[in-house]
């Protein structure tokens, strides 16, 4: 009989030896999450370089925002193989790679001078280096890592983590834009990125990911080939609903990170308020991502899912009812991006939660990969419709609708999931 270690840490060390400090629980928490955090800061951001970079180029708002859709959608097409690769070959090989790859493709935006290649560069690069360096692969790696029991906890405490980051990169990016310009700014993001490239060498997760054959631990996984178990995740309903639910999330997102600053410079707004908007939902964010991940370990995760989307909804009806134009309006918009920012990353612990429940954790960053693209379809047509709808219209209202819309249905399809444990012929539960 196989005995259960009593902590996923020692999982990773062999008998004689101990845990490394930087592979206990709290190293793995802090290094996930100021990579993720500044991996997705750099990306919260961009909506900072719109205005700045049309202006100098001569492009217009559908040509910036077609890049950046491009992005998301290449990072959701791409997460499910880049899920595949670090379930084989190890999460830290992935994220060292798209930590270099996100780095050149910023010197690759400060270089192009025809959309095209702004595209190539800001859209297919960057949106292959997210797919390595975020949600997918850091969750992921962390759920192996992690014991049942504190995984909740540690999923939370790690977006807190990345929120931080998140947060202290919007005025440094600010101050950077406004002293250096935006090229300089994007090569300062480059190198940053390149230099936290060490923080991926502790999660050499393989060995959690792998138990023995026959033992207790792959009974309880429920183990079975990466194949099978896409086919059965796909077989699911509410694997197809986490999907469409997810759609929503990236569209609302996308949307608000990307042309927030521009719309409110068209309701008469300063500059300055665009860069604490964005401050706010990052530092709400922190809040938000970890309190949601502590209530995923004691509630239904479907229900709270379904709680902040109809949350977001309201959040947006109201404030396209105040108006931007009196002595309130500030106060107004900071509101509603604490708000906004409170409920923005707390889909992900959530939706990650839910796939570990049902389907186990071997193949999560895989699985999570393809729930995952529905997210980034949703963040395409947030941000590219965002663009295209202004240029057409000179109002963002209409987006601002759709997003409203999507908000309805995604509580709606995540309120009938079946998120019990599936339990395999033969197999023991899986202990998630």
């Amino acid at each position: 009989m196989t005995t259960r270690l009593p902590h996923s840490s020692a999982a990773l060390a062999s008998p004689q030896a101990a845990t490394p400090w930087w592979r206990t629980l709290w190293a793995l928490v802090l290094a996930g999450g100021l990579l993720m955090g500044l991996a997705l800061g750099v990306r919260h951001v961009q909506g900072l370089f719109l205005l700045p970079i049309i202006g100098e180029r001569g492009w217009t708002r559908e040509t910036f925002g077609f890049a950046m859709a491009v992005q998301n959608l290449t990072w959701g097409l791409v997460q499910p193989f880049t899920g595949m690769l670090a379930d084989r070959f190890g999460s830290w090989k992935v994220m060292a790679g798209g930590l270099a790859l996100y780095a050149v493709g910023l010197y690759g935006m400060t270089q192009a001078d025809t959309s095209p290649g702004f595209v190539w560069s800001a859209g297919v690069c960057i949106g292959m280096a997210l797919s390595g360096t975020t949600f997918g692969v850091v969750y992921g790696a962390l759920s192996r890592m992690t014991d049942a029991a504190q995984r909740s906890r540690a999923l939370g405490l790690a977006g807190a983590v990345g929120g931080i980051a998140q947060f202290a990169l919007v005025p440094a990016t600010q101050g950077l834009l406004a002293g250096s310009g935006w090229a300089a700014t994007l090569l300062v993001l480059a190198v940053a990125l390149a230099v936290v490239l060490p923080l991926a060498l502790p999660f050499q997760d393989r060995a959690a990911a792998a138990p023995a054959p026959g033992g207790d631990e792959a009974k309880a996984a429920g183990e079975l080939p990466l194949p099978a178990a896409v086919r059965e995740a796909f077989s699911h309903s509410g694997f197809w609903l986490l999907n469409l639910g997810f759609l929503a999330c990236g569209f609302q997102l996308a949307f608000i990170a990307s042309h927030l600053p521009a719309y409110l410079l068209d309701r008469g707004m300063r500059p300055a308020d665009g860069m604490a908007a964005l401050a706010i939902i990052a530092l709400a964010n922190v809040a938000g991502i970890y309190v949601f991940g502590l209530l995923g370990g004691r509630h239904s995760k479907k229900y709270l899912l379904a709680g902040i989307y109809l949350a977001r909804t309201s959040a947006m009806a109201l404030f396209l009812l105040l108006p931007l134009s009196t002595p309130l309006s500030t106060p107004a918009l900071y509101v509603f991006c604490a708000v906004m920012g409170f409920l923005w990353l707390g889909t992900v612990p959530l939706t990650n939660g839910i796939l570990a429940q049902v389907f186990g954790v071997r193949y999560l960053a895989t699985l999570f990969g393809f729930v995952f693209f529905g997210h980034q379809l949703g963040s395409f047509f947030g941000v590219w419709l965002g663009g295209l709808v202004f240029e057409l219209t000179r109002s963002y209202d209409p987006v601002w609708f759709g997003a409203m819309v999507l908000g309805v249905l995604a509580a709606a399809l995540h309120w009938p999931i079946d998120d019990r444990q599936i339990v395999r012929a033969g197999l023991a539960p899986a202990r998630t």
